[in-house]
């Protein structure tokens, strides 16, 4: 009786900071938030967008969030070249969905016809580091590509209104992103980074170093509600839109249910079901190590195992 009229214990407050805007690719966060998945956990979660893994990474690293979303090339980067204090702590899609999206009355149909085009990207973007391996095995000269730094929530805009000639995308952006395109009497093609053999790992939730040492029961208590939440709308796709859009209402409701369809194909299928839902075959980390360090001009010898502990995952 004394211990039940006692005070409860406060919840850990901690941020979350996406990748990228909150498209119907966060709906396990955004739903997941709004059915208590981390309120289960004693978590008292913020989730807030991001504007590229590679900023998401240099404010994990700096403190301003505690956990991220961030692609694993554009951490092993940071942290091989600047020794950035972060590790990826779950993978979440087991392999690439980086795309780069152009208009179909641009009449580019393959990497080779970016040539002498301007490309959008956000700095740091992982898009970025991967490309110059994806134009060497499409036979694209990657040196007459044109970059042209642009903020992340203006890029559909810019391709639709022919101010760049292709975006930076993850393939499950096409729905949302191609009905705003046939709006304005356009219709978008997707070029997947995969045609080119890019069968490498991509999104992964993110931690700082010491957040991870001084905090593993936090850490495992995050990971378990952040399983629970993929898992949950996996098997619920309509109600964790439904709960998404209620936190995010600028998505449509059709928008969220094309992106999440497309996003869960790349969390849950036979290569997760082999190697276990957020965790790596060490095959392919090796590969993701080696395509980004050859991207990236890193050392092929750096021991990539200092950025990753999944040590907590559920």
């Amino acid at each position: 009786m004394l211990l039940a009229a006692g005070p409860l214990a406060a919840a850990d407050e901690v941020h979350l900071q996406t990748d990228w805007i909150p498209s119907g690719e966060h709906a396990m966060y955004f739903g997941g938030w709004t059915k208590g998945f981390w309120k289960d956990q004693g978590i008292d979660i913020t989730i807030t967008r991001g504007y590229g893994s590679g900023d998401t990474v240099t404010k994990i690293a700096g403190g301003a969030a505690d956990f991220g979303i961030a692609d694993i090339g554009a951490l092993i980067t940071a942290r091989a070249r600047a020794g950035v204090p972060v590790k990826q702590i779950m993978q979440t899609y087991t392999h690439s969905p980086h795309s780069l999206f152009v208009l179909k009355s641009s009449g580019i149909t393959t990497f080779q016809g970016l040539e002498g085009k301007k490309i959008g990207i956000t700095p740091g973007n992982s898009h970025r580091v991967y490309f110059p391996k994806v134009a060497e095995r499409a036979g694209t000269d990657p040196s007459k590509i044109v970059w042209s730094n642009s903020d992340a929530s203006a890029m559909a805009a810019l391709l639709i209104s022919k101010n760049i000639d292709a975006a930076p995308f993850f393939a499950m952006h096409h729905y949302y992103q191609n009905k705003a395109a046939k709006q304005a009497g356009e219709e978008i093609v997707v070029l997947p980074f995969v045609e080119a053999g890019f069968a490498i790992y991509a999104t992964g939730l993110i931690a700082r170093d010491d957040f991870i040492e001084e905090n593993p029961d936090l850490v495992r208590r995050f990971l378990t509600a952040n399983k629970n939440a993929m898992e949950w709308a996996r098997d619920n796709r309509e109600e964790a839109c439904e709960l998404h859009v209620q936190r995010v209402p600028e998505v449509a409701m059709d928008d969220c249910m094309g992106s999440l369809n497309a996003t869960l194909t790349f969390v849950f299928n036979d290569h997760s079901a082999a190697a276990g839902l957020g965790r790596h075959d060490p095959e392919r980390l090796a590969f993701t190590y080696e395509v980004v360090a050859d991207a990236q001009d890193l050392d092929p010898d750096w021991d990539y195992s200092q950025a990753v502990d999944h040590s907590h995952v559920p």
